[in-house]
Order: structure tokens, then C-alpha cells, then sequence
């Protein structure tokens, strides 16, 4: 279980906290949505658990193992992320995923690296691409990859931030229902930020909402309520009832949260 307690961080001594405190726990195979305006520290949030950032306090811990005492490489072994702004080199997609295994592997590949590389290849449905230039792929194969390459680093926990911010209905539909597959069938505790508040109410198990740095509520889907958006992105919605499933609508001439 990644286990967040009283999270503080800030980039400078005179600086404001970033993260102010923050709480989080998410188990084997849930997916957790962070959800919040932009600036809301969601980003920070996800660069501190992967090792980006040091925390000023609180503890950061994955199955009782204290990740904050772990050097990046080790941390590579647990978490693995998946940025907004995926940059590649101009190598293959098969050369690129397997540079996922470096913390693993260090200069070197083994024949068990290169098998692994090979499966996940086949469960993301990349062979066909695979000495493609990564370069040279859509957005949507593109995300992909960047996922190919988080997964083989065999991560417990899988962080995306945004990660349908720049894809068409197509690929965004795609790349959610990869992080559902991932889930249930790796048991991988999935953490994602998304803007898409119905997506985020489709796809969630858990959820985090975070305001000024500090999650303010999280709990199952009960939690994303009218009351609670309304508070965490100034924006009036209504939440109404379509074949089963509640869908998150805005109201007329309202404020729109980001």
C-alpha cells in the first residue's frame, strides 16, 4: 500500500508550502484520481513520491519500505511516472521501452530484460511498431510507449499526470482503459490526475481533492459530490442520474473550475 502522511514541501526556504500536509493511502490494484484546480500542487505531489523532490517532512512509505530512504534507482523499482510532457530520443519503440529497464539492467541487457520488453510490447499492442522511431508516432501511440517504458520498470505504483491532456476521444478512451486493465490484472496501484471530472468519476476507485496544496477530501466515489466540486474548483455543477451512472454536468453561465 502507498502509504502519504503529513506531507510537507516547498521549493525554498522563504518560499510557500507547496504541499502542506499532505495524507494519502491507495491499495494494490485501486486507481486514484488527484483532482484539483492547476497550481493545487498535484504535480509536486507526483515529482515527490518518484523522488524528484525531497520532501521538508512527513513520511512516504510503499508496503511498509520508506521510500525517502531509498536512492533513485531503488525508487525506480516501486514508482514509475508518466509526465505530462513525454519527451523521447530519436531511437526505436522497442529500444525505448527497454530503456525503462535501466534501473534495473544498469549498462547491460539480459536475455530476461529483453523478454520482458518483448511481453510488454505484446500486452500494449505495440509489436507492429516496435523499430518504429518513436519520434515519428501519433500522440495517442505515443502515450503508449511512454507507458510501455513506465511498466518495464515492473513499478508497484504507476503515477500519470495528465495523461489524456493532449489526445483525441479515441485515444483517451484507449489509454484509460489500459490503466484499468493494468490494475486489475498487475495489481499496480494507479495514481492519475485528470481534468475530465466524468473520466475521473468513470475510471476512480478512490479520490483525492486537493486545494492550496493540501488534500482537502478522499474517499470512494461518494465523495465527489456537487458541495465538494463546488468548494474545490468554484464551479457550480449538477450531478444528475443517465442509465445508472451519475454524470457531472456544469451549470448554465456558471464558473468553470480548471
Amino acid at each position: 500500500m502507498l502509504d502519504i502522511k503529513n506531507l510537507h514541501f516547498r521549493y525554498s526556504r522563504r518560499s510557500p508550502m507547496v504541499l502542506d500536509g499532505v495524507d494519502l493511502e491507495l491499495r494494490p490494484g485501486e486507481i486514484g484520481i488527484v483532482l484539483g484546480k492547476n497550481g493545487s500542487g498535484k504535480t509536486t505531489l507526483f515529482k515527490t513520491i518518484i523522488g524528484i523532490h525531497k520532501p521538508e517532512s512527513g513520511t512516504l512509505k510503499f508496503d511498509g519500505t520508506d521510500l525517502l530512504k531509498l536512492n533513485r534507482r531503488q525508487r525506480a523499482e516501486i514508482t514509475a511516472y508518466v509526465p505530462q510532457r513525454i519527451q523521447f530520443g530519436a531511437m526505436t519503440v522497442y529500444d525505448t521501452v527497454l530503456s525503462g529497464r535501466i534501473s534495473r539492467f544498469g549498462l547491460n541487457p539480459g536475455k530476461h530484460d529483453r523478454f520482458a520488453v518483448e511481453q510488454i510490447l505484446d500486452d500494449m499492442r505495440l509489436n507492429d511498431l516496435a523499430s518504429r522511431n518513436v519520434e515519428k508516432l501519433s500522440g495517442g501511440e505515443q502515450q503508449k510507449v511512454a507507458i510501455a517504458r513506465a511498466l518495464a520498470q515492473e513499478p508497484r505504483v504507476l503515477i500519470f499526470d495528465e495523461p489524456t491532456g493532449n489526445l483525441d476521444l479515441a485515444n483517451e478512451q484507449l489509454i484509460l482503459s489500459e490503466a484499468r486493465r493494468l490494475a486489475a490484472e498487475k495489481m499496480i496501484s494507479i495514481l492519475i490526475s485528470l481534468h475530465d471530472l466524468n473520466q475521473a468519476l468513470a475510471l476512480g476507485d478512490r479520490f483525492f481533492f486537493m486545494k492550496e496544496g493540501r488534500i482537502r477530501y478522499a474517499g470512494g466515489p461518494e465523495m465527489v459530490t456537487e458541495s465538494v466540486i463546488r468548494e474545490i474548483f468554484d464551479a457550480d455543477v449538477r450531478m444528475i442520474d443517465a442509465d445508472g451512472s451519475r454524470i457531472i454536468v456544469p451549470v448554465q453561465n456558471g464558473a468553470h473550475g480548471d
